[in-house]
This record gives C-alpha cells, structure tokens and sequence, in this order.
C-alpha cells in the first residue's frame, strides 16, 4: 500500500479576500465617524499644537455662536457661558492640567470666540488651542 504524502501548505487567497473586504470597510467608513458637532473649519497654515497625554477637551461653536462640549454627559447638548464654565470646571478638578481646543466655525464672531476663551480661562483652562483645516496643497 502507498503512502500519500501531506501537503502542508496553507492556502492564503481566501485570507486575502477577507482583508481586502475589511481594509475597503474601514476605508469607506473612517470618514463617516467623524465625532461631534458639524462646523466648517476655517483654513489656515499652522504648525500643529503639541498633543499632550490624553485627550483634549473639545468645545464646538456653529456658526449661530451655539456652545457645544464634546464631553460624555453634555455630548449634543447646546450649552450657554454659565452651563459650559460648570461642566469645565467640574472636568478641570477631576483632571488639572487638560489641554482644551475650540473647534469655531469659519462664519462665528471672533467676539464669541474670546468670550468663549474667556469663560474657559476663568473655569481654569491654562492650555486653550484653536483648531484650524489644512490649506489643500495645490500640485
């Protein structure tokens, strides 16, 4: 009797297959998960502000001078100066040091802008940044 010799090899396409799927799933849905309040962002060129360990802490203002904080308990809640400098404050004795970015539209006041800093300062913000969209880099 013949002895029938094992192949060893492993057949990798359907592997492959799966991967590409995946890989076109996270492709097509990296976009879509963009978290928060929806601003357009003016442009501007910048060097990027240094991230810190953790997360910042985002406040959001639409073009109507709306104040959003992405935070858990406040997610997609519009908040006034009063309600924003309560929940900053109560965040900032949790967590001192926490850096703090706004995200204004490109149509806000630049009035509202301050006066948002201004109430983030006085709730004990230190590290207060602007986010800004890239300049696209015409060829």
């Amino acid at each position: 009797m013949k002895r029938r010799n094992l192949i060893s090899d492993i057949n990798v396409v359907p592997y492959i297959d799966v991967m590409l799927v995946l890989l076109v799933i996270f492709m097509i849905s990296a976009p879509l998960m963009v978290q928060g309040i929806q601003v357009n962002l003016p442009e501007a060129t910048s060097e990027a502000l240094p991230v810190k360990n953790n997360e910042p802490l985002i406040v959001s203002i639409k073009e109507d001078g709306a104040l959003f904080l992405e935070a858990d308990s406040t997610k997609n809640n519009a908040l006034n100066l009063k309600d924003l400098n309560n929940a900053v404050t109560k965040i900032f004795e949790a967590n001192p040091g926490l850096q703090v970015v706004i995200r204004g539209d490109g149509q806000v006041k630049y009035e509202r802008v301050m006066t948002v800093m201004a109430e983030l300062q006085r709730a004990g913000a230190q590290d207060i940044g602007l986010i800004s969209q890239p300049i696209p880099v015409e060829k």
